[in-house]
């Protein structure tokens, strides 16, 4: 385990970008903190989450795929992907941590997505404990440990400083990297955090969430539930609680016609959009109410049905403050008889 000073974490900052790009939290001018690549002068955002999820360094919103050369009747085609090379997301707290091992179970089984591989294996993470959970926060009803999240480099920010711990190999490479700015260190300090942390989160409002009643084979239970009408009455099916989500990874492929040839680009989906999956026959899912069902079914029982009973959610709270009718997955799991702990 590493420590430095949070006095010096310039330093650290530096020393990571002297070798490769890195990304971490900055507050914006709106109050909110976003992902942004670091220069000397910007000032880490470590206090709330970010309003986007670091989903975008691995899945971009907006990617080009190929290009198409047409002369003639020739037809070349060329790949339009940029030379890969190693960055640092830091700063991930533990709901986005995982997050991607709910990406990485999609996009990285066979047949595995050569975009999306190329850069989880370029990308290294370095997690963040969360010492100030929001109040829309119930990762822990998912069995996500805040206090302690497993990336590649897990970090924990005490009063006076932060400390580091590799997790894999691509973590490694990293502490060594930062040798000469960091010192050895135990983990007494790290080890008190991690209580602290778990009593904060037990007062948390949505602490008691208890997720038991969901997971694979309830699609019998729950499909035909008569919630549902109440429940979907009020979405506009806007997709921002689609395109806010960590776990989600729909996406469409387009072609634009640039003049000079065709650009093949994919981008962010949404199943809320009424024009999902939509195909010559008709759409099958035509209703408000059905798709708003299979967003949520996914996350609560389709996903965990095929994936060793993980969660399609992780509870960092998104959807519960970004959606403009106050709709979320919390009100969904209560609205379908889920309970909640003592």
């Amino acid at each position: 385990m590493r420590k430095i000073a949070l006095e010096n974490i310039d330093m650290l900052f530096s020393a990571i970008s002297d070798k490769m790009s890195l990304f971490l939290p900055v507050d914006q001018n709106d109050g909110k903190a976003a992902y942004t690549k670091w220069e000397e002068g910007k000032k880490w955002s470590c206090a709330l989450n970010t309003v986007k999820s670091p989903k975008d360094f691995f899945f971009p919103q907006t990617e080009d795929m190929m290009e198409f050369k047409v002369d003639g009747k020739n037809i070349e085609v060329i790949d339009t992907r940029k030379a890969s090379e190693d960055f640092v997301v830091f700063g991930v707290r533990a709901c986005d941590v995982r997050a991607f091992d709910i990406l990485d179970r999609v996009f990285l089984t066979d047949p595995c997505d050569s975009y999306y591989a190329t850069k989880r294996e370029h990308g290294i993470i370095v997690s963040l404990a969360c010492t100030r959970p929001s109040e829309t926060c119930f990762c822990t009803a998912f069995g996500i440990d805040p206090s302690n999240p497993k990336a590649d480099v897990s970090a924990w920010k005490t009063e006076k400083e932060l400390y580091m711990q590799s997790n894999t190999e691509k973590g490694e490479k990293l502490l060594k990297v930062l040798a000469d700015v960091t010192d050895e260190a135990d983990e007494e300090k790290v080890n008190e955090q991690k209580e602290q942390i778990s009593s904060i989160m037990k007062r948390l409002p949505l602490a008691g969430l208890d997720t038991s009643e969901f997971g694979g084979g309830k699609t019998d239970e729950f499909f035909h539930s008569p919630a549902w009408d109440e429940l979907s009455e009020t979405c506009l099916g806007c997709g921002t609680c689609t395109f806010v989500c960590p776990t989600c990874q729909c996406y469409d492929i387009k072609d634009f016609n640039t003049g000079k040839g065709i650009i093949r680009y994919r981008c962010w989906d949404s199943c809320m959009y009424s024009e999902f999956t939509r195909m010559a026959h008709g759409n099958n899912r035509n209703s408000q109410k059905e798709r708003f069902r299979q967003r949520f079914m996914h996350k609560l029982v389709y996903y965990p049905e095929n994936n060793e009973g993980v969660f399609g959610c992780v509870g960092c709270g998104r959807c519960l403050s970004r959606c403009p009718i106050s709709m979320n997955i919390v009100k969904v799991m209560k609205a379908l008889g889920g309970k909640e702990n003592e």
